[in-house]
C-alpha cells in the first residue's frame, strides 16, 4: 500500500472516493415505477369505464333485448324510437329545468357559506367540517332520512309536526304530483348534501385571495360589504365559479340516488338516469335503447357543459 510522508511521519495514502454505481435494470428504472404505481388504476379504469363505454356506445347501433350481445344492426332505430318515448324526452326537459333552479341555489349557499367561515375569528376549522360532513353521507341513507323522518307524509314527520304548530293540515310530501311538493324535498336533500362540498372549493379561492387588493380599495374609498365583493371578491372567484356551475350542472342530469329512493317507482319526476334504469333493467330488458339513451345524455351533458363554459369563459385567459 502506497504511503505518503509528512515531516518524516509515513501515513496511508487516502483511498479515492469510487463513483456510486447507477442501478440497472427494470428496478431502477422511473419507467418501471411509473407503470408499477398506475398499472392497477389504468386497468381498473380500463375494464370497469373505457370498455362499458365502448360496448354500450357498439350496443346502441343494434338490437338487444335481454342480452347484452347485439344480435342484429339497427342502425340510429334506437336514437330515434329514444327520441319518440315522451318519458325520456319529458325526463330531459325536467331535469333541464331542476338544473336551471338546484344549480343557482347551490352556488349561492354555498359561496354564502365560504365567506361566512372564512370571516370567522375562532373555531373556523369547527364550523368548517360541520359544513363538509354531510358530503360524506350516502346519498341512499340521506333519501332514507329525508323520506322516513323529515318529510314523512303522516303527522310525525319533522316538516308536518312543525307545520302542525302553525294549523296546517299534513301534506303528502312525495304521494301525490300535484302540487309537486316533491320537488321541494329533493331540492333541500340536495342543498344539504353537495353545499359543503363546493363551500370548500370557494373557501380555498378565498383565502388565495391577496389582502393587498381589499387595502387598496380601502384607501380608495370602497366600502366593505357589497362594494368590495362585487368589485374584488366575485371577480377574484370567477374561475372556481365556472367550474363549480359545470360541476353542478353535470352531477344534476347524474341525479340517481335520492330520486330512486324517495320517489320508488312513481312515474312522474323521474330523472334521465331513472328512465334508462327501467328501459334497461326493466320488464324488456332493451339494451340498445337504454344504450342509445345513455349516449343522448352524454351528448345533451357536453353540449350544455360546452355552452355554459364558452359563455362563462371557461378555458380562456385571465382579464388584463
Amino acid at each position: 500500500m502506497s504511503t505518503t510522508t509528512t515531516r518524516g511521519v509515513a501515513r496511508p495514502a487516502s483511498a479515492k472516493a469510487s463513483p456510486a454505481r447507477p442501478r440497472r435494470g427494470l428496478r431502477g428504472s422511473s419507467t418501471f415505477n411509473f407503470w408499477l404505481f398506475t398499472s392497477p388504476f389504468l386497468i381498473g379504469l380500463t375494464v370497469f369505464v373505457y370498455v362499458p363505454i365502448g360496448w354500450s356506445l357498439w350496443l346502441s347501433f343494434f338490437e338487444a333485448r335481454f342480452t347484452v350481445t347485439p344480435s342484429k344492426f339497427v342502425g340510429f332505430d334506437n336514437y330515434w324510437q329514444m327520441l319518440q318515448d315522451s318519458k325520456f324526452t319529458g325526463s330531459l326537459v325536467t331535469f333541464t329545468v331542476f338544473a336551471v333552479f338546484i344549480v343557482p341555489a347551490t352556488w349561492a349557499l354555498s359561496l354564502g357559506l365560504a365567506l361566512l367561515v372564512n370571516r370567522l375569528r375562532f373555531m373556523k376549522a369547527f364550523f368548517r367540517s360541520v359544513f363538509f360532513l354531510p358530503t360524506a353521507c350516502s346519498y341512499v341513507a340521506a333519501a332514507l332520512i329525508w323520506k322516513m323522518s323529515m318529510f314523512s307524509g303522516v303527522r310525525f314527520g319533522l316538516m308536518n309536526t312543525i307545520l302542525g304548530w302553525f294549523g296546517v293540515e299534513n301534506i303528502a310530501w312525495l304521494a301525490n304530483p300535484d302540487p309537486p311538493w316533491y320537488w321541494l324535498v329533493i331540492v333541500t336533500l340536495r342543498l344539504w348534501l353537495q353545499a359543503g362540498f363546493y363551500m370548500i372549493l370557494f373557501l380555498a379561492a378565498l383565502q388565495n385571495i391577496p389582502p393587498e387588493l381589499y387595502e387598496a380599495a380601502a384607501i380608495d374609498g370602497a366600502k366593505p360589504g357589497w362594494q368590495t365583493f362585487r368589485y374584488i371578491t366575485l371577480p377574484q372567484l370567477r374561475a372556481t365559479s365556472t367550474a363549480v356551475i359545470l360541476l353542478l350542472v353535470i352531477a344534476a342530469y347524474q341525479a340517481f340516488d335520492e330520486f330512486f329512493n324517495l320517489l320508488a317507482k312513481t312515474t312522474w319526476g323521474r330523472p334521465p338516469l331513472v328512465e334508462l334504469y327501467y328501459t334497461a333493467l326493466g320488464e324488456s330488458q332493451d339494451y340498445g335503447e337504454g344504450s342509445a339513451g345513455a349516449v343522448i345524455l352524454t351528448l345533451l351533458i357536453l353540449i350544455v357543459t360546452l355552452a355554459q363554459g364558452k359563455f362563462l369563459g371557461f378555458g380562456g385567459g385571465d382579464d388584463k
